[in-house]
């Protein structure tokens, strides 16, 4: 046995094939726990601002309440507080990571140096989907070839999706059922003003919550409500003409047959 390395594991907790919590994402609603700041946060763990951004989002967008409530301050401030569901959970992980780290340990000892590598299988989910949305199937209207399926995402927040029929009775998806909505970020479309006439199904309205320039794209991210967030990748022109700040109201447009729904 190689004492100098023992056998180790990076825990990631998920329920079916998506991953839900794992070892920096949990260290990230600690740092944020202590320091009451994600730009706080972000430097201590090395990460950027954005990247510590895409970590909130995509918790707070897989579980059912937010796990972080944060209001937006930019890269010099804003504050963060983890609430009573995200403590929870960082408790579980912490109380799981020390029972695998035993159970390894005792591994170790009974391998005694032999291979351990292929013992072990990790099975999980990639997609390029900037936006993962867990929601609750709340409507399903079939049809001969093709349905719809609408998911309740937040109170007052719903998305549909356009599947075949097939797909439908494949992934179970019936009334009550929890799902994740998949949207690539050049899906999503602004726009700002009232009384929008369009072809897009899903009209998701929402206010700004981070703004991100590149040299050809933007990157919006929308407050949607329900601690749950939206991302958009569109031209730096159509950003700079629909004058995109932090806090400006506007909708987001999604076509139906752009949302991909996945189950656990």
């Amino acid at each position: 046995m190689d004492d100098a390395n023992p056998l180790s594991a990076s825990l990631t907790l998920r329920r079916g094939v998506l991953a839900r919590v794992s070892l920096d994402r949990v260290a990230m609603v600690e740092a944020i726990g202590e320091l009451g700041s994600i730009s706080a946060a972000a430097k201590q763990l090395g990460l950027s601002y954005k990247g510590a951004w895409d970590v909130v989002q995509a918790l707070n967008n897989l579980f059912d309440t937010p796990l972080i409530e944060a209001a937006p301050g930019g890269r010099a401030g804003g504050t963060a507080a983890v609430t009573a569901r995200g403590r929870a959970v960082v408790t579980a992980f912490r109380r799981v990571q020390q029972e695998l780290d035993a159970a390894l340990a005792k591994l170790d000892a009974e391998l005694n140096g032999a291979p351990a590598l292929d013992l072990f299988w990790s099975l999980g989910m990639r997609t390029s989907a900037r936006n993962a949305l867990r929601g609750v199937v709340s409507h399903v209207t079939p049809g001969a070839v093709n349905g719809e399926v609408t998911l309740t995402l937040a109170d007052g927040v719903e998305i549909t999706a356009i599947l075949t029929r097939r797909s439908i009775e494949d992934l179970g998806l019936v009334v009550g059922k929890p799902a994740i909505a998949l949207i690539k970020a050049g899906f999503v479309i602004l726009a700002k003003g009232e009384n929008l006439r369009t072809s897009a199904r899903n009209q998701i309205t929402g206010r700004v919550a981070h703004r991100e320039d590149a040299a050809v794209n933007t990157e919006i991210s929308l407050d949607i409500g329900g601690g749950k967030s939206l991302v958009a990748s569109i031209t730096l022109e159509g950003a700079n003409a629909l004058e995109l700040t932090v806090g400006d109201a506007v909708t987001a447009l999604v076509k139906a047959p752009h949302v991909i729904l996945a189950v656990e």
